[in-house]
Order: C-alpha cells, then structure tokens, then sequence
C-alpha cells in the first residue's frame, strides 16, 4: 500500500448531504478552512438527494409557532424540548431565505399572493444548488471518499480522520482543527431510496471515540411502500385506505397511528392501499410534490388513486427514526472535544423526542443542526492550536484492524446482522422475548467481527458498513430493554403503556460492552459553548 495522501485543513466535514452542507457553509462563514469529504458525490448521495421534502418552515408569528410545536409533542411521548423547537424554527426560517437568495433555489411562486412557496424542496434541485454554493465558497469537496476512523491526539480530541479515496485506490488522512459528522443515519441497507450510504458509518466512529448517543430505541422506523419498491414516502399514504388480501377494509390501519396494523397483518397476510381520499386537486399537488412517488406506478400501469396495490414495510432506522449521538451545547459539540455532530448522525429528540419528525422536522434539523455544528467546529478549530499529524492516534478497529487470523467476510456479518434488525417482528413490532435474542446474536456476531472482519482497500468499506450497522444495532436494542414502557415510536408489547415515571432520556455508548443510563427530559437552556 502507497503512503496516504494528506492534507491539512481547519474543519473537516464527514457527509454529503444538507446537514454536511450548512455546515460547510457556515464554518467556511465563521473564517476557517473547509474540506468536505463524502462517502458518494456531494450532491446527489444521501435520502434528500432523490427525493421531493417538506419543510418544517414556519413564519415567526406566535400562534402559527406555537401550533407548530404541538403538532408532534405527543406523538413524541412529550420529549422534545420548546427551546430547541424554537432555535431550529428560527433557524430554518432565516436559512430558507438564504437558500433561496444566496442558493440560487428557484422555489415556486404562489398564483394568489406573488410569494415564494418555502415549504418544501425538490432534492435534485436542492441538492445541486448546495454543492455549487458550497464549492462557490471556496470549501474542498472530496467524493468518492468515505471516511473510515477519526483521529485524535494525546488528550483524546478528535483532529481529524482518515479514509479511502475510491477513484484513486489511494488511502487518505485529514488532519484538521475540529470535525463535524454530518454522514446521516443508518437504514441498515434495507434498499430505502437514497440509503445505500446510511450506514452508520458515523455512529461507529463516534463510538470509537467515546461519544455518547440518545434515543437509539426510537431507531425504528418503518416506511410503507408499494410492494417491491424503495420508496418510501409514508405521508401520502395518509390519503390511503388499507385493504385485506379478501379485499374487506383493513380497519385501523394508517400512516401515522395504524402502522403496527399493518406490519401485525402483514406476518399472515398480504395488505393492499389505494389512495382514494385524494380528492382531483390533492392528487394534482401531490403528483407535483413528489414526481417520483408516482414514477413506479405509471411504469406498472397502475393508478394509485383508484387502484389498490400491494404494499410492504421497510426499514428506515435512525434515518426517519430519532436517535443518535447525543449533543450538549447550542453548537452541536458532542461529548467528545472537537467532535461536533448534525443532521441524521444527531439525535433529533430535541425537536422530534420518540416520534418520527417526517420530511419536514427532518430536513429542519439537518439544516438547522448542520449551521449550528458548523460554526462550532470553526470558533473550537480557530482557537486551537494545529495537530502534528504524526502525532495522531487512529481510533478504528472492528472491520479495519482484525484482533486475530480468523476471517469472516463482511457480506456474512452483513446478512447476519440484518437477519436481526429488518424484520418488523422484532424491531417494529417489539417484545423483550423477541429483542433479547436478538440482541445476544449481535452481541455474539460483533466479537466475531471483531476478531476477523477486515480487509484491503475497497473491501474495508464494506467491512466498516457491516461493522457500523452492527454496533447501531446493539446501541438500538440495548437502549429499547433499558425502557420498560411504550413512549414514541418505541412500542412493546410487553409493556404496552406510557408510564410517567421514564420520563427522561435513555443514553447511551460502548462497543464491545454497551451501556445504557438516563438523563432528565429538560426544557433547560443549554449554554453555547465558548
């Protein structure tokens, strides 16, 4: 293997979609330099690049705010917190008028008012227009370069990672002042549109580091999709009714409250939808909105408003779930120094608490999450002095450096750990008796990685996929026995009530031995870090 290649930059940004973006943007703002390295083509990888979404943009008036944040308080199992509700509303309000100002984004004009529609983006768009701005800025972009383990020095703060660059066949290493994680969440490979790099790759990292997560049992989400297909856009089945394979309505089934109807039905039974409370204005705005949802069914021949058709569930993990590494300060600092985390990789339960935050909450928070990550890297690079790269101590270790001579393949870990956590019977639809087992085979499948699992150039990609998806699995598992209660989007149905006493939040961390504690569920300001 040929000496890595090296640079040296101020923050470096791990990801390349609209958390990773903002905060490119506005650490480069904040006066630092910026090398931005993604796993795929900054621009066109990750869950938003493909896909048409809402955004949670509300106009600064009290009534409309308010209504804004109630709207998934409960759902949420009463978690999220009205500070950071109110940063990321304000946040998101002020970067939309800057996305479409200084992000060129040609947002569509309302007939009636004459006002830019700001409530939504069209990925594609949205996308290629942050990686012209972002590059406009002068910030360093490296595709096809996913990161594989950061680097810390002697005091244990992260000053950088390295990587592989796939074109070049040539390792990596970017030593840097601070680092943002803004590489999205992890869907376990389930064929989800747009999750083929929603690995977990940044969970592991931040793992090996020290970093504490929150909410991983809140890391279960589920889209609803025609059968055979990858795209999940579960709001419009809110227009849906749901049908037996008999053809009788499938009574309390739905989109948001009836999905556990669905994946119960589906364990014995095919289930078919139509969407058929759209009415003729409805369906010509959504076939607007989302293009591509309808793109499958035109090629089948069907039409989903009045035909029914099969439906399925796929796993969308922390992706459209909430958990992630947990934050601690207005800037997205984790609880590693010089380790800021944004987007997807984030835990969401400030705004989210246990539910699903959608499109819109989702694309909210990367934007909002990945400005406040950005700047923070930036002020803690700026003010701190430069690492000696050969004084750096790689972190990486399951899937990069085999603790002994036996081998098993990442395609095997792979598949064994997605024996564990795709199927909605044990993730979805969630009883201890279930989840234990599972739980002790990823513990078990992830000491045999450990011993075994690595490889050579392009193979240790896939080896660390594998390796990630495991150890968010664990992470995911642990923290969902460590909340006897049914809170959120975390259901179980061996204790099927929401009991007042866990109200707080389930943290946390560890590889080869994962704990778990609580933290009190607070409305407290956190203080910015200085």
């Amino acid at each position: 293997m040929s000496e890595p290649w090296q640079i040296r930059t101020d923050v470096l940004v791990i990801g390349g979609g609209p958390a990773a973006c903002w905060a490119a943007v506005h650490a480069r703002e904040a006066g630092a330099e910026v090398v931005l390295v993604d796993k795929g083509y900054c621009g066109t990888s990750g869950a938003t690049a493909p896909s048409g979404t809402g955004v949670w943009y509300v106009a600064p008036e009290a009534t409309a705010r308010a209504n804004a944040k109630a709207s998934r308080e409960a759902l949420g199992g009463h978690l999220a917190d009205h500070y950071w509700m109110d940063r990321v509303l304000d946040q998101t309000y002020a970067n939309m008028s800057r996305l479409a100002v200084e992000g060129r984004y040609p947002f569509p004009v309302s007939p009636e008012t004459g006002e830019q529609i700001r409530t939504g983006v069209q990925g594609p768009e949205y996308m290629r227009r942050m990686r012209a701005w972002v590059q406009r800025l002068g910030v360093r972009i490296l595709d096809h370069a996913p990161a594989l383990e950061l680097l810390v020095d002697a005091d244990g703060v992260v000053r950088g990672a390295a990587g592989y660059r796939r074109q070049d066949e040539q390792d990596y290493q970017v030593t840097a002042g601070a680092v943002v994680l803004a590489s999205g969440g992890c869907a376990f490979l389930s064929r989800a549109l747009g999750t083929n790099v929603n690995t977990g790759d940044g969970a592991l990292m931040a793992a090996e580091v020290g970093a504490r997560f929150s909410g991983m049992e809140f890391s279960n989400a589920y889209g609803i999709v025609p059968k055979g297909s990858t795209i999940t856009k579960t709001a419009y089945y809110g227009y849906a009714t749901f049908f037996h394979e008999d053809g009788s309505v499938l009574e309390g089934a739905g989109s948001t409250k009836g999905r556990s109807v669905i994946a119960q039905t589906l364990l014995s039974e095919k289930v078919f939808a139509q969407l058929d409370r759209a009415d003729a204005t409805v369906q010509a705005q959504m076939r607007l909105g989302q293009p591509n949802f309808f793109l499958q069914f035109d090629r089948r021949g069907i039409d989903p408003f009045t035909d029914r058709f099969e439906v399925d569930l796929l796993a969308e993990g922390t992706v459209r779930g909430t958990g992630g590494i947990d934050i601690v300060d207005d800037h997205c600092a984790t609880t590693v120094p010089g380790l800021y985390a944004a987007g997807d990789a984030a835990t969401r339960e400030r705004i989210c608490g246990g539910f699903t935050g959608g499109g819109s909450h989702n694309s909210a928070w990367a934007m909002s999450s990945g400005s406040w990550a950005g700047r923070g890297a930036a002020l803690f690079a700026l003010a701190s002095e430069d690492a000696d790269p050969a004084a750096l101590r790689a972190t990486g270790r399951v899937g990069l450096r085999p603790e002994a001579s036996e081998s098993i393949a990442a395609e095997e870990v792979l598949a064994d750990a997605q024996h564990e956590l795709l199927p909605f019977e044990k993730n979805y639809l969630r009883h201890g008796d279930r989840v234990r087992p599972a739980l002790a085979a990823l513990d078990d499948l992830w000491d045999r990685a450990a011993l075994g699992l690595g490889g050579t150039g392009a193979e240790r990609v896939r080896a660390r996929q594998a390796a990630a998806i495991t150890a968010v699995g664990r992470l995911m598992y642990r923290s969902t026995l460590a909340r006897k209660e049914t809170r959120g989007m975390s259901k179980r149905a061996d204790h099927p009530e929401l009991d007042p006493g866990q109200h707080h939040h389930i943290v946390s961390g560890g590889l080869d031995e994962v704990w778990t504690s609580t933290t009190t569920a607070t409305n407290t300001t956190l203080a910015v870090a200085s």
